[in-house]
Parts: structure tokens; C-alpha cells; sequence
């Protein structure tokens, strides 16, 4: 799972703020529990600060990479860290969906299975978000929402991560 830039400074202009914390969040306590790797990205934290708070409380031990292009795929770091890790599918999370989110997936696309998040991303206005999710559908990443990619990775109520993480649903 990849959470992208959810930063101080610009956190308080995104559109429904407050539900995509809780989302990714909730995705992160989803992830742990099913041992997902959690990466997490910042986008110039001198001029946009660290990650928030929430964010950050709940996974104190994830080192965030720091880059300036919009692209994780710009920042080195992050292309070793999702070797290192033998990742092929990425779950996208964070802000801004038209901008840093939307760039991530079109550039994974060649190389991973991208699932994009849709109420776990967002922008300083929602049409940008809506924009930014037909982009990445076009260009053939998964829309998927936070309940919906939970239930898929689950499969079964019998198992013991579905147990764990029923707090969480």
C-alpha cells in the first residue's frame, strides 16, 4: 500500500479531508494485519510539511521518502523500495488525486497491477479527483473503494485476518 503525501501544509485544502484520513487509516490497520507493506511518500516536506499526524501515529516505523517530482516513480528511493520488497501490485492512496497519485499509476501501469483507492484519494477541488480517477481507469488501473479492496484481499470470513480486521469493515 502506498500512501502519497498526506501532508500539514496542504491537507487542509483537500476536499473531504477528514474522510480520507480515516480511509487510509483504516487501510493501514487493514495492512498490517494482513501483512501488506506500507509505503509512504512526501512530496517537498520542506515547503509542504511531514505527514500528518494520523497518519504517521500509525505507522511510526514506515520512513517516509522524500521527493519533489510529482511521480513517485521520480524519487529513486521508491523504485528500490518496491524492488527490495518484490512488490507487483500497489494499492494508491493519498493526495493529490489529479496530480501525484494520478502520474504514480499511469507510470506503474507498465510494470505493476495499480489499484487506486477512490474515497482514500483527493484534491483541493472534487472535480479534479473525478477527472483524475477517469485518467487512471482509462489508462488501465483498478478503481476500487476502501470497504471493496478489504473484502477482495479477505476472500473469506473464515480467516483469521477477516476475525482481526472486522473492527475495521
Amino acid at each position: 500500500m502506498i500512501v502519497i503525501d498526506v501532508q500539514e501544509i496542504l491537507l487542509p485544502k483537500i476536499a473531504e479531508k477528514e474522510k480520507i484520513v480515516a480511509n487510509i487509516v483504516k487501510l493501514i490497520g487493514f495492512s498490517k494485519i494482513c501483512g501488506i507493506p506500507i509505503v509512504l511518500t512526501e512530496q517537498y516536506p520542506k515547503g509542504l510539511g511531514k505527514t500528518v499526524k494520523e497518519i504517521k501515529d500509525e505507522i511510526q516505523d514506515v520512513v517516509p521518502i522524500e521527493k519533489t517530482s510529482f511521480s513517485c516513480f521520480g524519487a529513486q528511493e521508491f523504485k528500490d523500495v518496491l524492488v527490495k520488497m518484490k512488490i507487483s501490485n500497489l494499492i494508491l492512496t493519498g493526495i493529490e488525486a489529479h496530480v501525484c497519485v494520478t502520474q504514480t499509476a499511469l507510470e506503474a501501469l507498465d510494470n505493476y497491477r495499480v489499484c487506486v483507492i477512490s474515497d482514500a484519494v483527493s484534491s483541493r477541488a472534487l472535480g479534479n479527483v473525478q477527472i483524475g480517477l477517469q485518467r487512471m481507469r482509462d489508462g488501465g488501473a483498478t478503481i476500487s473503494s476502501t470497504e471493496m479492496v478489504m473484502y477482495e484481499i479477505l476472500r473469506d470470513a473464515r480467516t483469521d485476518e477477516f476475525r482481526k480486521s472486522r473492527l475495521l469493515l
